[in-house]
Formats: structure tokens, C-alpha cells, sequence
């Protein structure tokens, strides 16, 4: 039988730790072993316990929620649950695994501790090529600011993004993205072996080049020109996916 995923609530609202605690009782795999109003009243307990996972509000009194995540050590899987939108792009940045937009529902509770259930089963991990499918999954889409809002793009319809100054621009199928962010940041979000740099003002999604030729990719009607700087890494990159 596989083990539990431990847990705790931490959230300052009696009727949310009321709502995640019945969730978690209809849920098999998980284990609650704690409910408490701050990060304060849940830390000499976290590091005696160390849970699996943490459901954590934002908004809390003495301490907020994202500023308690770097606090950690060990880490614990965190679910942020919270009444305000506009901190997820925040939150991902602090690699937390789910972030639910109170009032959830039990569906959507449930899909999010289901992936990490799975992810973290042994029946997941006996190849390597199993392993890093599930290892990566957190990274199906990305959340970046895009001017005043905070917009979902998954990675799979990213074809290239070219560097504009202090800009990337976001080449999908449907539309570009301009965000504030540069190429070592977003080279953290994307899965590793689906994209690649190729020029200190281009990165490409390796499964929609079309072909290449004399160190120009041709992708999506644009020729995409791969530099000496990283031609070694990328020509390296295509070998040990042949």
C-alpha cells in the first residue's frame, strides 16, 4: 500500500480550515496532522512532524504566507489557498505546487493533491523517463505578468521567444506575449529538454523547428540564426534526442 501524504492547514480563517478539513477527509491518501491559525503556532510543530504537504493561506496576521515559504527547511509541497488572485505569479516563483482561488471546489481540490499524490508514488519513478515526466508536470504552463494582468501560457504552444532589451517576446500560434522577464529566468520555468537557446537573442521550442541548415533554424515561417556561442550546447542537445 502506498504511504500517505502528511499534512497541515495553516490559515487564520475558521471556516476555510473547516472546508479544508473536510476535503481532506474524503481524500484516502491524505493524513492531517495539523490545523493552525499562523505560520507562527504551525512552526516548532512543522519541524518536529515535517509534513509532506502544507495548505497555506497568504493573508495572515505577523506573518503572510509567501514570506514563511523561504522560511522553510526542510520544504514540504505547498498548496496555496487564498482569496486573491493577483500573487500567483509570486507564488509559482516560490515553486509552490498549486495555488487555489478560494471558493474551491472539491473537484479542483482533488485534481491538485491526486498530481501530487501520483507524482510522489513509487509507481510513478521506475524508469527515468517516467521520472522526469512526472518531475516536470508543474511546468504544462507557466504564469507571467503581461502588462497589469497575470496570464497562463502553456508550454507546449510556445514555437520561440526573441529578446527585445529588457522584454521577451512570446512567439505562440496565436499570438505574441511581451513580458518582463529575462532568457535565465524564464530558461528556470521551461522543461529543460523541450527548448533550447540557440542565440543570445533566441530560445526555441525544439519539436516545432521545421529544419536547419547552415546554422539558421527555419521555425514557423522565421529563420531563427544559431550563434557560436551556443551552437556546441544546442547541436549537443539534438544529438541526445536522435
Amino acid at each position: 500500500m502506498k504511504e500517505k501524504l502528511t499534512c497541515y492547514i495553516i490559515d487564520d480563517e475558521h471556516l476555510a480550515q473547516e472546508i479544508l478539513e473536510e476535503y481532506i477527509a474524503k481524500v484516502p491518501f491524505l493524513d492531517l496532522k495539523g490545523t493552525f491559525m499562523s505560520p507562527l503556532e504551525a512552526a516548532a510543530q512543522l519541524n518536529e512532524d515535517k509534513p509532506n504537504l502544507l495548505f497555506l493561506d497568504i493573508n495572515m496576521p505577523d506573518l503572510d504566507g509567501l514570506s514563511f515559504i523561504p522560511m522553510l527547511n526542510p520544504k514540504p509541497m505547498i498548496i496555496l489557498t487564498t482569496a486573491y488572485e493577483q500573487y500567483a505569479l509570486k507564488a509559482f516563483e516560490l515553486e509552490v505546487k498549486d495555488y487555489l482561488v478560494k471558493p474551491f471546489s472539491f473537484e479542483r481540490f482533488y485534481k491538485g493533491v491526486l498530481r501530487l499524490y501520483q507524482e510522489q508514488s513509487p509507481l510513478h519513478q521506475p524508469e527515468k523517463k517516467e521520472t522526469k515526466a512526472a518531475s516536470n508536470h508543474e511546468q504544462d504552463y507557466l504564469f507571467l505578468k503581461v502588462g497589469h494582468r497575470i496570464q497562463k501560457i502553456a508550454t507546449r504552444d510556445i514555437i520561440f521567444v526573441e529578446g527585445m532589451k529588457d522584454y521577451l517576446r512570446i512567439h505562440t500560434a496565436r499570438e505574441k506575449i511581451m513580458t518582463l522577464l529575462n532568457f535565465a529566468k524564464l530558461e528556470e520555468l521551461l522543461p529543460a529538454p523541450d527548448f533550447a537557446r540557440v542565440h543570445r537573442s533566441y530560445l526555441v521550442a525544439i519539436d516545432k523547428i521545421d529544419h536547419i541548415e547552415k546554422n539558421r533554424i527555419r521555425i514557423a515561417d522565421q529563420i531563427i540564426p544559431i550563434s557560436d556561442t551556443y551552437s556546441d550546447s544546442f547541436y549537443k542537445k539534438l544529438r541526445g534526442l536522435t
